[in-house]
């Protein structure tokens, strides 16, 4: 898709990202960044999630926050299938659902994420596209995300997850490939997408593991 097209989307405005600061200020580890993903790690992300899905997926948004990602893939997806933005944060929640009203909305926590498509009678999803930092989704843990987010995918469904470059040696960066590659079959990272603040890489995991 020509980047052009990639800008009829509204991003997220002034306003929207001074609230998503404050809401960093309240509540550090569940907003989890202090500014929203920029529009090329935004494009980045699409362009992984969205390769090769079927006609009308299934794409669930975790930590949608602003709205980063939501706004493109909406875009990208033209109605077709469902898209389902899962935030924590009630204030972010709503404005979200202001602004994208063709996007299922759900104020949950993304750990409930078996328990959100079930009530919808979601048996898998064929994307999950993660806004949440690595910190988040806490790699390593009992209590990781990454074995929740294969469970609730399709057998040929991928997810989608974002890393800032300056600390891919930290250990929970580390420990987040690893745990990658324990849950899924396929992983693949792309190069270093510079024109992000701070700089990103986006990982594609492919095939989950049961």
């Amino acid at each position: 898709m020509p980047p052009d097209e990639d800008r009829r989307p509204r991003e997220a405005s002034l306003a929207d990202r001074a609230v998503f600061a404050a809401q960093f200020v309240r509540a550090p580890v569940a907003t989890a960044s202090v500014w929203p993903s920029g529009t090329a790690l935004a494009r980045a992300m699409a362009d992984a999630a969205l390769r090769a899905v079927p006609p009308d997926p299934v794409v669930v948004e975790l930590g949608a926050g602003s709205g980063a990602f939501t706004g493109l893939l909406a875009h990208r997806l033209a109605g077709r299938g469902r898209q389902i933005a899962v935030e924590i944060n009630p204030v972010l929640a709503h404005r979200l659902g202001e602004r994208f009203p063709g996007v299922e909305v759900v104020p949950a926590d993304v750990a409930e994420l078996g328990a959100i498509l079930a009530l919808r009678g979601i048996r898998g999803a064929q994307v999950v596209v993660s806004g949440l930092g690595w910190s988040a989704t806490r790699p390593g843990r009992e209590d990781s995300l990454l074995p929740v987010v294969a469970r609730a995918l399709a057998d040929d469904g991928v997810f989608v997850q974002f890393a800032y470059a300056p600390t891919a040696w930290a250990a929970p960066a580390r420990a987040l490939r690893e745990e990658l590659g324990e849950c899924f079959a396929e992983v693949g990272t792309s190069p270093v997408i510079w024109r992000n603040l701070p700089p990103a890489v986006v990982h594609r995991a492919a095939s989950p593991r049961r």
